[in-house]
């Protein structure tokens, strides 16, 4: 009789254990159901403030590719406005928060529920950046246009100083002399004439 009580326990045990394990799967996969949803609603109202900004996107100007304007999936669904902002749901799945990475850390620019809010929000956002950017346009042109103001002095005065250094050494070279041409034609003459006389000398010694 103790031999089949411990089978008996030992058979009790084990169908224990099978129930234990298919509720602990059925329990997972609740929970996977319900991440699932979740997830599924935090981008459904991430879909919803995109929709509410379509139109403030297609007014960024052409050219302009700081934003990013896109829905990323994973763990927990982001929706990018910029390389360093975002919009994520809180912990409660309905609330937004707008967030920005900055050298201190995050910042939470807002944080509400309500969708009009958030969108008022994100389009304020994306007029000071993009007026920022003409600001810094603005300002390379002015800087590069100054320096090039200033380089023009500079390159007049190298040229003068060069010109001027030129002169003074035209003026510093020694005089070239000049032989008037009628010297020329006279010392000719008197070549010519010493060499007749010298032929007719020659002639006179020899024939007479």
């Amino acid at each position: 009789m103790n031999d089949t009580s411990g089978r008996s326990g030992t058979t009790s045990n084990v169908r224990n254990l099978t129930d234990a394990i298919r509720k602990v799967r059925v329990a997972e996969s609740e929970r996977t159901d319900v991440v699932v949803e979740l997830r599924e609603a935090e981008r459904a109202r991430l879909d919803m403030l995109a929709d509410e900004l379509r139109t403030v996107f297609a007014e960024v100007p052409e050219g302009d590719e700081q934003f990013v304007f896109q829905i990323s999936g994973g763990s927990q669904p982001r929706f990018w406005i910029d390389m360093t902002s975002m919009v994520l749901m809180g912990r409660d799945r309905r609330t937004y928060r707008f967030v920005k990475d900055t050298r201190l850390g995050r910042t939470v620019i807002l944080e509400t529920a309500d969708l009009d809010d958030m969108a008022d929000c994100i389009t304020q956002y994306v007029a000071e950046r993009i007026i920022e950017r003409e600001r810094a346009l603005e300002a390379d042109w002015l800087a590069d246009r100054i320096l090039r103001q200033d380089e023009a002095p500079a390159k007049a005065d190298r040229r003068s100083a060069l010109l001027r250094k030129t002169h003074e050494n035209v003026e510093a070279a020694p005089p070239r002399s000049r032989v008037h041409p009628g010297w020329i034609v006279s010392a000719f003459l008197g070549g010519l004439l010493v060499g007749v006389a010298a032929l007719l000398a020659y002639a006179w010694v020899h024939v007479g």
